[in-house]
């Protein structure tokens, strides 16, 4: 596993950071959920916080949006201390909540109309910023339905809309896509590289490995309230992780781990799947395809290159959290 981040140390400088988070802790009682989280983020990155449920993700995203005060720790957000200056800070800053808190009495339009109020925008010009919003959600022509029509997909969509009004510069993201079907994930994902390609930050946090290494230039893995890994998704696969991977699942897996286990790197059994890690798959593929691979019946296989998700199990576990 890789080694904790000291805390107390902060990340390595970037001149165009918008974003400092040195030795920051919070805890609820007698419970530490965070404990020395240190990062930094570049203006128009999308940085990736990565964990299990509990590991504190969504803890630290309230506690750099001021909603909660740490135990300790210094939180900079575009030149302003947080929790201290946290107010003016949020008027630059956009949310996507983990839960979407619409207003059911009010139309999509009146929506964003409301929420645009609190940060002090006139009607007109939040009006005039509607149909971008509806069109980066994918719901051109819905801005006089109400919220109880709308799928929870579109409910989902309509939020991350609603986290744009102001124009911020940077977006939190808790759980962007979850709820949505692959066509809207897609759409979503080509809107947030638009709105990095314009010099948005964005600060997310997703259960979806496959989101991760879409979107995120770096991203953190958390654990227990700490990073435990940073880098770049790529970086981390390299690290981590021995470069291919084959799955073997169905009957007779436990004979061919013990097989395994003289040909692999590594080999992990979880249920009826055997992971074969390893930096050249041709030995195990060669067994796989012969008879000896099959002797115990209906043995099948997945040869891949290794990825994200190798990297967050090895590095998490493979246990269940609730």
């Amino acid at each position: 596993m890789s080694a904790v981040l000291k805390a107390g140390q902060a990340p390595a400088p970037q001149s165009d950071a918008v974003m400092r988070v040195v030795n920051l802790h919070k805890s609820y009682g007698e419970r530490e959920v965070v404990r020395g989280m240190d990062f930094s983020i570049a203006r128009g990155e999308c940085y990736g916080l990565l964990g299990p449920n509990g590991a504190g993700k969504t803890t630290t995203l309230r506690l750099c949006l001021g909603l909660i005060e740490p135990a300790a720790g210094s939180i900079d957000i575009l030149g302003h201390a947080i929790p201290a200056d946290a107010r003016r800070a949020r008027a630059r800053i956009g949310v996507v909540p983990q839960i979407d808190n619409l207003d059911p009495d009010f139309t999509a339009g009146e929506n964003l109309v409301v929420y645009g109020r609190y940060f002090g925008m006139s009607d007109d010009a939040i009006r005039a910023r509607i149909p971008m919003l509806l069109d980066f959600a994918g719901l051109t022509g819905r801005e006089n339905d109400r919220i109880q029509t709308l799928s929870g997909g579109m409910k989902r969509r309509l939020t991350m809309a609603r986290a744009l009004v102001n124009d911020p510069d940077i977006i939190f993201m808790d759980e962007p896509t979850t709820g949505l079907d692959p066509q809207a994930r897609h759409l979503i994902w080509e809107r947030l590289k638009t709105l990095v390609s314009q010099g948005k930050t964005l600060l997310l946090t997703t259960h979806f490995m496959d989101e991760a290494e879409r979107l995120c230039s770096r991203l953190a893995i958390m654990d227990n309230g700490r990073i435990i890994a940073e880098g770049s998704p790529r970086e981390l696969v390299r690290r981590h992780i021995e470069p291919e991977v084959i799955e073997a699942f169905g009957e007779g897996t436990k004979a061919w781990a013990k097989k395994a286990e003289a040909m692999a790197t590594r080999v992990e059994v979880t249920g009826e799947t055997v992971f074969c890690y390893t930096s050249d798959a041709r030995p195990l593929l060669a067994a796989l395809e012969g008879e000896q691979g099959f002797e115990n019946g209906g043995l099948r296989y997945m040869h891949r290159p290794a990825n994200l998700e190798d990297v967050f199990l090895k590095l998490t576990g493979r246990d269940l959290r609730d």
